[in-house]
């Protein structure tokens, strides 16, 4: 059993939940700007403009804006050979559709590359990662044509400027989230299915404009897809459930077989036309959509779906996870997630099988309370998940012959909860100091899973199998 030597081992960021700093340098307001603090099973609500008596957890996050330099230290600390991490939108363009960039935003991420260069760290950008500029609401945001425009010269902005620097890009994060979070995905409110598709053809059209366009300013960028990671098994062998099941799964795996495959496959074509939704496809859109598909393939991976015929279009309740059924084998963690560490293995192989395309793991991790004693964080619970879902893609690779990238974990230093804005829902191996609202020294602290994943990357894997 093993990894490949040039195993990319590292941990993933959002910027919009670790920067704060929210109208430093010149920020503009994002979609995520917006967005209250929830709570445990409680929706966080959108205000859409600043309101003095609500609080907005990505205002200050965990300031990484200004820790950034002892952050990134601590990864390097862990043997990180790759961190992805994403670019605000609206510190480069703060209204989104300026002809020229704020020149104080691109400096402070030429400063963060320079530090993962000092450390030999690889960055994964994600260009757009659940922040769309607020302004572009009077648009109509990604409903509206002209965002792709904007959206095609902030990616230019960053293939030209971090040339030779950066190599590993993904275009949008989560981009499947158009179908269960249009708001976060794309500053989308609407319940109208043709709003919300109209939306995603034009994020999958900017998608593989992009691609086409890092590719042509730089050979040797690798352009990559990330899919929220929703896979689901049938509740029983009735076929009822079983169709059901594939209905769901389609929903969700078409953005990846566009992004893949370069084309809308029949099975939407005939949804579309079932729901008389007709795609502002002009001259030149199925080229572009042919000749931009990815290089890889990326995923988040936290838990897994029983669905069946009681399951009725996408998900419903809090972060839709609400399927109409519960999976009586697998425990849960505290925010009700699932732990399924076979399910990593089934959907590297799902994904693999299905597109041939190299797969990369960029989000993985247990949100739980952890208690901070005397500067210490014993997350035992922590190791445990990350040791089963390791030793499962390590199967998935040594086993099934899935061509693997590498794995970022979600997020190796505690960040706030894009799903609620909580802080108490802790990932990380870096424990920092401060709370729901705030509060707090913002001091960092190792917890024990820092020791063990350091050891795990110093091995490239071999520690999970320690102990056992």
């Amino acid at each position: 059993m093993g990894f490949p030597k040039d195993f990319l081992w590292g941990g993933a960021t959002a910027a919009n939940q670790c920067e704060g700093a929210y109208q430093e340098d010149g920020k503009g307001l994002s979609t995520a700007d917006v967005m209250c603090l929830g709570a445990h099973g409680v929706k966080r609500k959108i205000t859409k403009q600043i309101e003095e008596n609500e609080y907005y957890p990505s205002h200050k996050a965990i300031d990484f804006y200004h820790h950034y330099k002892e952050d990134i230290a601590l990864f390097a600390e862990m043997g990180f050979r790759v961190y992805r991490m994403s670019i605000n939108w609206t510190r480069i363009f703060p209204n989104g559709d300026e002809e020229q960039p704020n020149e104080k935003g691109l400096a402070f991420y030429d400063r963060i590359i320079d530090e993962l260069e000092k450390y030999h760290i690889e960055p994964l950008i994600t260009i757009s990662h659940f922040e769309t500029p607020l302004a572009l609401q009077k648009y109509g945001s990604w409903a509206n044509r002209i965002v792709v425009k904007h959206y095609l010269r902030f990616a230019e902005i960053l293939f030209k400027r971090y040339k030779g620097r950066v190599h590993y890009w993904l275009t949008f994060n989560e981009i499947n989230c158009m179908s269960t979070q249009p708001w976060v995905s794309g500053g989308i409110e609407s319940d109208d299915e043709s709003i919300r598709m109209t939306a995603a053809y034009h994020q999958l059209l900017a998608s593989a404009k992009a691609v086409i366009m890092a590719h042509h300013i730089d050979s040797e960028n690798k352009v990559g897809m990330m899919y929220a990671g929703h896979f689901a098994y049938p509740n029983s062998c009735n076929p009822n459930d079983v169709i059901a099941t594939m209905d769901f799964m389609h929903k969700m795996l078409f953005y990846c077989d566009v992004q893949c495959r370069g084309y809308y496959p029949a099975y939407k074509k005939q949804e579309l036309q079932r729901l008389n939704i007709k795609l502002p496809i002009m001259q030149g859109d199925l080229d572009d959509l042919k000749n931009g598909t990815v290089d890889f393939v990326s995923y988040s991976y936290y838990c897994t779906h029983v669905t069946g015929e009681k399951t009725k279009g996408i998900m419903k309740g809090m972060n839709g996870l609400d399927t109409g059924y519960k999976n009586q084998f697998l425990p849960k963690s505290d925010w009700g997630w699932t732990i399924d560490p076979q399910g990593l293995r089934y959907s590297l192989n799902l994904l693999y099988d299905r597109y041939q395309l190299p797969v990369m793991i960029v989000e993985n991790g247990l949100g739980a309370i952890d208690q901070l004693e005397k500067g210490e964080v014993h997350d035992d619970y922590r190791i445990s998940y990350l040791k089963a879902h390791l030793k499962e893609l390590e199967k998935a690779i040594m086993l099934d012959g899935v061509d693997v990238m590498g794995y970022t974990m979600w997020g190796p230093i505690d960040l706030i909860a894009a799903s609620t804005g909580e802080m108490k829902k802790r990932y990380g191996f870096i424990y920092v100091d401060v709370d729901d609202y705030g509060n707090g020294t913002y001091q960092r602290y190792k917890k024990d899973s820092f020791y063990w994943y350091q050891k795990v990357i110093q091995t490239n894997g071999e520690y999970i199998h320690e102990e056992d």
